[in-house]
């Protein structure tokens, strides 16, 4: 049972970071100036290749975006690396089937920013299905002029 727990979540912190803006929230903030909307519209975009990635199974989208210290966070507390994640996508045990995010909210902070979303994701992985909501948050630096994702962590929802 611990086996299949560990899978599971290892597939799950794999395949979030995959996840893009279907639907973007909107909340009250101060203005955004025209630099961070560009930045925005940046990230969004990660999330959304990110998305389509997990989808396709695609392991070097993972070594190309992720930074090489990068730090996952499963919901059961579990530590990932980038290599975990680049290994899980090359095993292809790991099927997505959908992922629907909402929710989105990306705060720019300079060459820092930091999505929060909500994923609901259809898959399997070894044969077991994970199906079901989440909440992420993704953190994104902007490193020789490309965004590396740094942290992302995952948390089941109801």
């Amino acid at each position: 049972m611990i086996n299949k727990c560990a899978a599971f979540l290892l597939s799950l912190v794999i395949a979030i970071p995959a996840f893009s803006a279907q639907h973007v929230a909107v909340h009250p903030r101060p203005p955004v100036d025209s630099g961070d909307q560009a930045t925005i519209r940046e990230i969004i975009d990660m999330e959304r290749q990110a998305r389509e990635a997990s989808i396709r199974r695609d392991a070097d989208f993972s070594a190309r975006t992720l930074a090489d210290d990068f730090v996952g966070i499963t919901p059961l507390g579990q530590v990932t690396t980038k290599q975990d994640n680049v290994s899980a996508r090359k095993s292809r045990q790991l099927r997505y089937d959908t992922i629907d995010v909402t929710d989105m909210v990306v705060r720019v902070y300079g060459d820092t920013a930091v999505v929060t979303a909500r994923a609901d994701v259809k898959g399997h992985q070894l044969g077991e299905d994970f199906s079901g909501p989440y909440r992420y948050t993704r953190v994104w630096v902007r490193k020789t002029g490309h965004w590396q994702a740094v942290s992302y962590q995952a948390t089941v929802t109801q």
